[in-house]
């Protein structure tokens, strides 16, 4: 199917200042639905992320028996879910409990949570589940889920290359206990098992062999999750996570927005000059993208927590004169953003630390500095990350490589540079379906202020 014409990524005359709230947090919405699916009775998630990626979930953990239900909520973006566990015996009307297929197909599409941690589930449901997924899909390392499911004693057929797609054959048990993984390519791989250890008779106990493990912050998202719903987790020993066997209870949880996706809209602030303000930033989060707090101040930003009248606080961000060149250290996903907003930069730059993203929905470091050096930039990959060197840019295509993140990424460089069009940027329905439109609301306030300046 052909591609609709690139999108013209938006150049504002002058500083852009607004105030937003996002969608929900894709990273939380996935660790819920999976814990859903193993509590121990129904469970609420108010003010969910609806995109692409959590359809896929929602569609994966209906495939396998779990019921979920769309109820009236007070989120902006869509209703709150009820979700009914697939158990062998409840405490909630049998009525509520769908029937097993014994047997399906589950899409994965792009995503990785889907990919990496719907296969523990369906390895505790009876049946023969196949898993495959995009094109794309069929390039992203899945190795180590597979190798820690056959450690498990699960039966798996396929998965070539540690690849999409495979076959799993689910059983009524597991009996879990001590299991080495190599989650060098991805922190996906320890919490996709951790999700499910306490459904494990003997639970989980799992230790990286390795290199460097990326992305510990959704680790210890995972962790604290798991916490919270009354599972005992022990993180205490280097690399190595222990999950006891146990109900998980069931909760009732507001989902926080999306901190890695508001990325985009506070680099609007340092590209443009202006403020952006985010309402009811979380003061404690396991969210990655609340280093935006500690990145962007690095870049030339101020970043203020200003308290709200009723409780809570906003974020607000200003852009100072120039954007400041940084040398920034694990920065997971924020990684793109932070390489468009340094392609604008007046100093040379370097982002290290994040090898992983060569295993994503693309070749992210590939990617970047194909596209920076295609406007004209000065980047060039290194063995763990990019560096930029300062270059006037000009207009040109920004390809996606349907990667929502890449997608955001061009749109920020366009802020600045005229006529830079994005192929693809429909892709950030994985994550942020209502991208194009808040970006141009974003960008709209420039006008307005602008105006309201001559006026």
């Amino acid at each position: 199917m052909a591609l609709p014409d690139p999108w013209p990524a938006p150049t504002p005359l002058g500083p852009v200042k607004v105030t937003l709230t996002l969608p929900g947090s894709k990273s939380l919405t996935a660790r819920y639905f999976m814990l859903g699916a193993f509590a121990a009775g129904p469970s609420r998630l108010r003010a969910p992320l609806y995109a692409r990626d959590t359809r896929l979930m929602m569609n994966a953990l209906r495939t396998l028996g779990v019921r979920i239900e769309e109820v009236p909520g007070s989120g902006s973006y869509g209703p709150d879910l009820v979700i009914f566990p697939r158990l062998a015996s409840s405490d909630y009307d049998d009525a509520a409990r769908v029937p097993l297929a014994g047997s399906g197909t589950i899409d994965c599409g792009l995503a990785g949570t889907v990919m990496r941690f719907v296969p523990f589930l369906a390895a505790l449901t009876p049946g023969e589940w196949t898993f495959d997924g995009d094109p794309a899909a069929r390039l992203r390392p899945m190795g180590p889920i597979l190798d820690t499911l056959r450690a498990l004693g699960v039966e798996i057929r396929g998965g070539e290359n540690g690849m999409l797609p495979f076959t799993i054959i689910g059983q009524e048990t597991i009996a879990g206990g001590p299991v080495t993984i190599d989650a060098s390519g991805s922190s996906q791989f320890i919490s996709a098992a951790m999700l499910a250890g306490a459904h494990f008779s003997k639970g989980l106990k799992l230790t990286h062999e390795g290199h460097k493990v990326p992305s510990a912050d959704h680790i210890r998202m995972t962790s604290e999750a798991l916490r919270g719903l009354g599972v005992r987790v022990d993180d205490s020993k280097t690399l190595t996570w222990a999950v006891s066997p146990g109900n998980i209870d069931a909760f009732d949880i507001e989902i926080e927005q999306d901190l890695s996706n508001a990325g985009p809209f506070l680099a609007a602030a340092l590209a443009t000059h202006g403020t952006v303000t985010i309402e009811r930033w979380p003061a404690e989060t396991t969210q990655v993208g609340d280093r935006w707090r500690e990145y962007l101040p690095q870049l030339g930003a101020t970043v203020t927590l200003v308290p709200r009248p009723r409780g809570g606080q906003d974020l607000v961000v200003t852009g100072g004169e120039t954007i400041t060149g940084a040398d920034i250290a694990d920065s997971s996903e924020l990684a793109p953003t932070l390489a468009g907003l340094l392609a604008l930069a007046d100093s040379p730059s370097r982002l290290t630390g994040i090898a992983h993203l060569r295993g994503h929905e693309t070749d992210r470091l590939q990617a970047l500095v194909t596209e920076i050096n295609r406007l004209g930039g000065n980047a060039r990959e290194l063995e763990d990350g990019i560096e930029i060197i300062p270059a006037p840019l000009h207009g040109g295509v920004w390809e996606s490589y349907e990667d929502h993140r890449m997608a955001t990424a061009g749109a920020v460089v366009g802020l600045a540079v005229p006529e830079v069009s994005v192929v693809d940027i429909a892709t950030t329905s994985k994550t942020l379906p209502q991208f194009p439109e808040l970006w141009d609301r974003v960008v709209a306030t420039a006008a307005a202020t602008n105006r309201g300046s001559a006026e």
